[in-house]
Parts: structure tokens; C-alpha cells; sequence
């Protein structure tokens, strides 16, 4: 299986994962859509502070992330994972209007805190889906895959919204209200376009999957992944703030999202030949080579003053995300039990979700107090410390 041409690799990732990541694309379109404009529309239109952005940007992500050990909880339990990530998918996409209609920076967080909790609803049970789907030789590309089809619609969504924004002299609030309609696509993508395996379906837990019994099962490698996921979520922080700091040294705001889509095409090109890659039995590489690129980002972002160099730091933000984010789910799909995934993918995102509020709260206040280098040299430094652990843990 690991002598698979590219195209046979290809055409042996079952349709539902493909379904799968076509759902994510049309959720991340209209999602970008939104998320590209929106640090400028709370500091520019709302006059929030850069301590106010990263407390939003950290809190709707750690909402997602506790919701995700509930839902992947149940979805073990009940053995429903599909109906769990349409109810997810769903609640995302009927937040959207609310941030067309947002009157002050309140409403904004309500709406962004409910996006999210839809968000968590879906991922843990998704990803247990998809880990269900996809033979074990091919695993690591099917995660790939998903990845970059999601990743595709992240710089899709900018990139419209850029255009829009052109056409419609700047008007943000109409950009909200397109978002409005892959959001409904990929509801209705998910409903019909994806079956769950009946007949390989993992048996129920005997107990409830947040059962300290059932917890321990998960093992000490899963432990360790969650350890690793936690420390490169605490050296990378919400991408709010490459938009600013793009803002911030001369690009238009009309034109700021194209800060996430250079980021996401980069990151698109990079999730799946580095998932076929890790099939072969290296899973480390990749992710001591994306704790390179993040350092090279951060550092290049906090020296930039014109932006060719911010240019070059995004790409480089979306290589580090392009080399780990698909590995990191493969790696959980790889040591947890069948039984336990959805449980396993919501005990990895909640850990991680929470290092990443406190890295964007914490660069929030970072660049306020010292402005934008202080805020990227703090990251560099973590994935520096985070580098320096990895190469240690591999030589033992």
C-alpha cells in the first residue's frame, strides 16, 4: 500500500471522507469570509483594543474546543457521529446573519461564542468520522485531504471577500450576508452526501467515554500527542493577527484578507502531500520541520516594517500549519482506541483550545503594552522551546 501512486492513493480515500472535506471547504468559505474582516471591523467600526480581539479570538476558540470533548464523548457513546456534526454544522450556519446584524461588540462575541460552540459540536465527532472511514494505510493522506479541501475554502473566503469588498466600495456588512450561503450548502452537503460505516461501526464503551475508567484507556501515547498538541498551540496564536499586522505596515483594508488567503493557500498545497508523506512512517519530521517554519514566521512578522516580509511571514505561518494540523489529528487517530476517537479528538482539542486562548490573550495584551514584535517574538519563542522538546524526545 505504500508504493500507491499518487492517483490509486487518491481513489482509495473513501467518497465520505471526500464528502467530508468538501462540507469543510463550503463551512470555511463563508466562515473566512467573515473571520478576514472582522478584527478590522471590531477595531476599526466597534473601536475595540487589540487586548479586546485576542480575548474574542482565544475565548471562541476554547468554546469550540470544550464543546468538543462533549460532543466526541457522545458520539462514542451513542454511535451517531453524523447526526452530532449536522447539528453542529447547522448551528454555525445559522449564526451567520448575526454578524451582519451585529450592533456593538457584545453581539459580536455572542455570535462569535455560538459559532463556535456549533463548531465544537461538529469537529471531535468529524474527526472520529473520518478516522472510521479511512483504512489505516491511507490515513494520514485521508486527514490530509480533509485538510486542505477545508484549507482550500479558508483562502477561498478572503479572497471573495476581497472582491466583494471592491465591489461593493467596502461595504463589510454585505460580505456578512453572502457568508450566509455556503454555510447552508455545506449543511446540506453533510446530510446527504455523507453515510457512516454501519458495518465497522467501533463497539460503545462499556461506560460513559468521560469515565475515569474509560479516560485511563486512552494510553500514554495519546497522552503524548496531547502534550505535543498543547505546547504548539502555546506557540502559535490566532491568525486575527496576521490581518493586523498586514493592516498595520500599509496594506488597505479593502485588501486585508489577502493576508489569510496567501496563509491558506500555502497551507492547502502543504496538508496533503505531507499526510501521504507520514504514511510511510514518519510522522515526526513534518512537525519538527513546521516548529522551524513557525519560528521563521514569527520572526520575519516581528521584523517586518514594509510588506514584502509580512508576505513572507504568512506563507511561512501557513507552511507550519500546512506541516502539523492534519499530522496531529492522524497521530490521535493512530493510538486511540476505535471506541474512544470521538472522545480522543475532543480530550485533544479541548487541551489544545485552551493553550490557544491563552497564546492569543496573551499576544493581545503583548502587542497593546509593546506593539506587534513584542507579540511574534513571544511566539517564536515558545516554538523555539517547544523545538528544542521535540528534538530531545526524538533522540530518546
Amino acid at each position: 500500500m505504500n508504493d500507491f501512486s499518487a492517483r490509486s492513493r487518491l481513489r482509495a480515500i473513501p467518497s465520505g471522507v471526500w464528502a467530508l472535506g468538501i462540507v469543510s471547504l463550503l463551512m470555511d468559505f463563508s466562515s473566512e469570509m467573515i473571520h478576514a474582516l472582522l478584527p478590522i471591523y471590531l477595531v476599526g467600526a466597534m473601536g475595540a483594543s487589540m487586548a479586546e480581539v485576542g480575548v474574542i479570538e482565544g475565548v471562541a476558540e476554547a468554546t469550540a474546543s470544550i464543546v468538543k470533548i462533549f460532543s466526541g464523548a457522545l458520539s462514542d457513546w451513542f454511535g451517531r457521529r453524523k447526526q452530532l456534526a449536522i447539528i453542529g454544522y447547522g448551528l454555525a450556519a445559522l449564526t451567520k446573519p448575526m454578524f451582519p446584524l451585529a450592533p456593538n461588540i457584545g453581539w459580536v462575541m455572542a455570535a462569535r461564542f455560538i459559532d463556535r460552540v456549533g463548531k465544537g459540536v461538529r469537529g471531535a465527532p468529524r474527526d472520529a468520522l473520518v478516522a472510521d472511514l479511512a483504512p489505516a494505510p491511507v490515513r494520514g493522506a485521508a486527514f490530509g485531504l480533509r485538510q486542505s479541501l477545508d484549507t482550500v475554502g479558508a483562502f477561498l473566503g478572503p479572497a471573495v471577500a476581497v472582491a466583494a469588498m471592491w465591489l461593493s466600495a467596502n461595504s463589510i456588512t454585505l460580505v456578512f450576508w453572502l457568508a450566509t450561503i455556503p454555510a447552508a450548502l455545506a449543511v446540506a452537503v453533510l446530510a446527504f452526501g455523507v453515510s457512516e460505516p454501519q458495518s465497522s461501526r467501533p463497539p460503545r464503551p462499556a461506560r460513559f467515554p468521560l469515565h475515569i475508567e474509560e479516560i485511563r484507556r486512552l494510553g500514554g501515547p495519546f497522552w503524548v500527542i496531547v502534550a505535543i498538541g498543547v505546547v504548539f498551540s502555546l506557540a502559535r496564536f490566532s491568525e486575527a493577527f496576521l490581518i493586523l499586522k498586514a493592516r498595520a505596515v500599509g496594506l488597505p483594508e479593502a485588501l486585508a484578507p489577502l493576508a489569510l488567503v496567501a496563509m491558506n493557500v500555502v497551507y492547502a498545497g502543504a496538508s496533503y502531500p505531507v499526510g501521504v508523506f507520514s504514511d510511510r512512517g514518519d510522522r515526526r519530521t513534518p512537525l519538527i520541520a513546521g516548529l522551524v517554519a513557525l519560528i521563521a514566521a514569527d520572526a520575519a512578522l516581528a521584523s517586518a516594517e514594509h510588506l514584502p516580509l509580512v508576505w513572507l511571514g504568512v506563507a511561512l505561518w501557513g507552511l507550519h500549519m500546512g506541516l502539523t494540523q492534519g499530522l496531529l489529528a492522524a497521530l490521535v487517530a493512530d493510538v486511540a482506541p476505535a471506541a474512544l476517537r470521538g472522545s480522543a479528538f475532543g480530550v485533544f482539542n479541548l487541551t489544545s483550545g485552551v493553550a490557544l486562548l491563552a497564546a492569543s490573550a496573551g499576544a493581545g495584551a503583548l502587542w497593546d503594552s509593546f506593539g506587534p514584535a513584542a507579540a511574534f517574538w513571544a511566539g517564536a519563542l515558545c516554538a523555539s522551546l517547544a523545538l528544542a522538546g521535540l528534538i530531545a524526545a526524538r533522540r530518546r
